[in-house]
């Protein structure tokens, strides 16, 4: 296939993007930026949430890491939708009681001012890291298969997807990339049917038929029994539901697009919506992962991990196969990176630089500022992507956990000392445990073989580093004396 049709096809896709953008974020204002004015229709920010969710990691690591971990990453998921079920019952009835535009004013409100800025701090740091290391793995894909040939250097492609990426959210914010997102999950999930459908008649094998060889060949199993392995299902099912509890409930990128639902009853629709049908999608991926691992056998293909799908997508199918898998790519990334962006957007101008409280700027000001700091951010995304590539992590997917497992700890120990307890903080002193659990537990992660032996700790770091979190915040913490 030639990279040059192929990114022709690119130009077209992101041209269709940009004209839904435009017609999406006309009339638009601070507000809308931050919240899309409060006015989203549920199921749209549902369907764009699931492509956001899953991003370009999912849409290549889950397939690709089948054949080493069979559909183990199922057990995960399973995790996912009990952390889902409890975002939409315990913490949107907290945020919408509060009104809020930033979740971490909970923390305000609850803990102290010290405290709220800490969360913002470790969410800024968090989703920085994580839709980097997204944004870098399609980035590279991309950079291999076509644009090497175009003779595009790496930081080129980068940069010129950083531009497309600011040019539809620039004015909009979420207004915009709720409709953005729902054309660009639509264009992922077309793209994993397909490919899927074509393997299978490729193959001349029934869904049955198939399910029955990778069962042969020794990946099709779900549950891990072995306790000392990192993917025990028990501790894949609690990592899971904590890693979408943090990773969703307590991450501003998430909760701003479902907070942009009109009625907390649409937003709790929406979690449980998104809770059952991930479960479904991530199926879907992870039985496209048997069948790729089927067809290599077959083709002799050598390729795996991440590299597996797009090889076989790209030099051993048809062309039209080859374009709907490069359009799907591109589908699974801009929902992670836009909504990463106008994220840490909000976040910096709301939380950390007080936008909000500061009566001196008027709208005009407001949206220069913050206008400055999206492109500082894109800015940001460039030199990161940039070290991601120095580095070279063969498994992003792997990669985004273990970074999760850090920086959301100190969110979710956070949040949980402030609904769990009625103590009050002694809040200039609150930052001080946030920090040190990160520490502990890389210290406790490079420990492990002389401590435990033979058994891993996996998913439940975060669960770790969380508890830590709490604990320290309970030590400087005192009774709350204080009538309601």
């Amino acid at each position: 296939m030639s990279a040059s049709l192929l990114f022709i096809f690119v130009i077209i896709y992101f041209g269709i993007l940009l004209g839904v953008a435009k017609i999406a974020g006309k009339n638009s204002n601070n507000m809308s930026f931050f919240i899309g004015n409060k006015n989203s229709n549920w199921m749209l920010v549902a369907f764009g949430m699931i492509g956001t969710s899953l991003s370009g990691v999912t849409f290549v690591s889950v397939p690709g890491a089948v054949g080493k971990d069979a559909f183990h990453y199922l057990q995960i998921t399973l995790g996912y939708l009990i952390g889902y079920l409890t975002i939409a019952y315990v913490l949107l009835p907290i945020y919408y009681k509060l009104n809020l535009t930033s979740i971490y004013h909970y923390l305000e409100q609850r803990l102290g001012f010290n405290a709220y800025k800490t969360g913002a701090s470790f969410f800024v740091l968090s989703r920085t890291l994580g839709a980097t290391a997204r944004l870098y793995l399609v980035v590279k894909i991309l950079q291999v298969f076509i644009l090497d040939s175009l003779s595009v250097p790496f930081w080129a492609t980068t940069l010129v997807i950083l531009i497309m990426i600011l040019l539809y959210t620039y004015e909009g914010g979420v207004k915009t990339i709720v409709w953005t997102d729902t054309l660009q999950t639509s264009g992922m999930l077309m793209g994993l049917v397909i490919c899927s459908i074509y393997i299978l008649s490729n193959m001349h094998l029934s869904v049955t038929d198939a399910l029955g060889a990778m069962q042969v060949k020794g990946i099709a199993t779900v549950f891990n029994t072995d306790v000392n392995s990192k993917s025990f299902f028990l501790k894949q099912i609690i990592g899971g539901a904590f890693i979408t509890l943090t990773m969703t409930g307590l991450d501003q990128e998430m909760m701003q697009k479902n907070i942009s639902v009109k009625t907390l009853k649409d937003a709790q629709k929406n979690m449980v919506t998104i809770g059952f049908t991930m479960l479904f999608v991530i199926s879907l991926f992870l039985f496209l992962g048997g069948l790729l691992n089927l067809y290599a056998a077959q083709n002799n293909i050598t390729a795996t991990g991440d590299d597996l799908f797009p090889s076989i997508a790209l030099y051993h199918m048809p062309p039209y196969i080859a374009i709907i898998f490069i359009l799907a790519l591109i589908s699974a990334l801009f929902p992670s990176a836009d909504g990463a962006i106008t994220a840490l957007t909000s976040s910096f101008c709301i939380d950390l630089l007080g936008m909000q409280r500061n009566t001196d700027w008027d709208e005009a000001k407001k949206k220069k500022i913050r206008q400055r700091v999206h492109l500082s951010f894109a800015f940001l995304f460039l030199i990161i992507v940039l070290v991601f590539k120095w580095i070279d992590n063969k498994s992003i997917i792997d990669l985004l956990l273990k970074i999760a497992s850090y920086t959301y700890g100190p969110l979710l120990g956070l949040f949980a000392f402030g609904i769990l307890t009625k103590r009050k903080l002694v809040d200039k002193w609150s930052f001080i445990p946030c920090f040190l659990a990160p520490i502990l537990c890389l210290l406790l992660d490079y420990a492990q073989p002389f401590i435990f032996g033979n058994f891993r700790i996996g998913q439940e770091l975060l669960i770790i580093n969380g508890l830590i979190t709490f604990i320290g915040l309970w030590v400087i913490s005192r009774p709350n004396t204080e009538k309601n």
